[in-house]
């Protein structure tokens, strides 16, 4: 069976590399963009079968990823948001927009696997 492909947008270098090395140790391929312009880049050329991504990031803000991703490259992929910024206003723009889950930091990453194997196992 093909390793499912995870794109994770996350500016904070520790935290990165600490849920790179978690998921890919879940079974997991995973593509890593530091910001909201490597989102679009690594997007421009691939179909990640989930992204993870921080609504806190330069360039390219989680909420506007979602935006991008289900009006402008009309695409359904499940998107889950990690985020230290949890507050209502934040959750419901994420929601509104289209985001499939929203996590608040600091994350498990045993949990985040959970999250990440319920969106892929949704029919």
């Amino acid at each position: 069976m093909d390793k499912k492909t995870l794109l994770l947008a996350e500016d904070d270098e520790l935290l990165a590399s600490l849920l790179h090395y978690r998921l890919e140790k879940g079974g997991y391929k995973v593509s890593h963009a530091h910001d909201g312009k490597e989102v679009k880049e690594y997007l421009a050329s691939n179909v990640p079968d989930i992204i993870v991504s921080d609504i806190m990031m330069p360039y390219f803000s989680g909420i506007e990823l979602i935006d991008f991703v289900r009006n402008e490259l009309n695409s359904q992929i499940p998107i889950i948001i990690l985020s230290t910024a949890g507050n209502e206003e934040n959750v419901l723009s994420a929601f509104k927009l289209g985001a499939n889950d929203f996590v608040s930091k600091p994350v498990s990453p045993s949990e985040l696997i959970v999250r990440v194997e319920r969106e892929l196992n949704k029919v």
